[in-house]
């Protein structure tokens, strides 16, 4: 029987070596903002430059009831966060996704296991069907991760967003459990 936070509830892989995923809490707002304000990260997210601790903490106290959010730490730093987030009514079976790494601890495992740990959550506790996501269309790393979990692409949402000057492309993706 593997210890937890091993393996990957979903995947059955290995998690890195010294990985630790748990809830978010206030005490993390500073590793959280520091991580926020990495430029790979922000260029894979909907993230402004310039993120304040205050700012972060703020978000984590008045985050939605029924928000999940987990961060993963590899040798006491902050090296990826997720949020999952139900919807209500009538989307009760679906849930949002929306996730990053860490600029110097990508391909490395990390986005795989919090992503299973979601799926996990979102399969085995809280009977999601439906899990979806927006995902810029030049970042073929984490469509990959997407999709190697079942994610399938639904559609392109052409300028959906501007980042660095310019505008960008995001497929907006779904998991569904049947």
């Amino acid at each position: 029987m593997p210890q937890p936070n091993s393996i990957s509830a979903i995947t059955s892989k290995p998690w890195p070596n010294g990985l630790l995923i748990r809830a978010r809490s206030l005490a993390d707002a500073p590793g959280i903002t520091a991580l926020h304000n990495l430029p790979g990260y922000r260029w894979g997210t909907m993230r402004l430059p310039y993120h304040g601790v205050e700012e972060i903490t703020r978000g984590i106290e008045q985050q939605a009831s029924g928000v999940t959010g987990l961060v993963a730490f590899l040798d006491g730093t902050i090296v990826g966060d997720l949020g999952l987030q139900p919807a209500k009514g009538r989307r009760a079976h679906a849930g949002t996704i929306g996730m990053g790494v860490h600029d110097n601890f990508t391909r490395r495992g990390i986005g795989r296991a919090l992503l299973g740990e979601a799926i996990a959550m979102a399969d085995d506790w809280l009977n999601l069907r439906r899990l979806e996501l927006t995902v810029y269309t030049d970042n073929a790393a984490a469509i990959s991760l997407y999709q190697s979990f079942g994610f399938q692409i639904e559609g392109t949402m052409t300028d959906y967003a501007y980042r660095a000057g310019q505008y960008v492309d995001a497929f907006t993706m779904a998991r569904l459990r049947r």
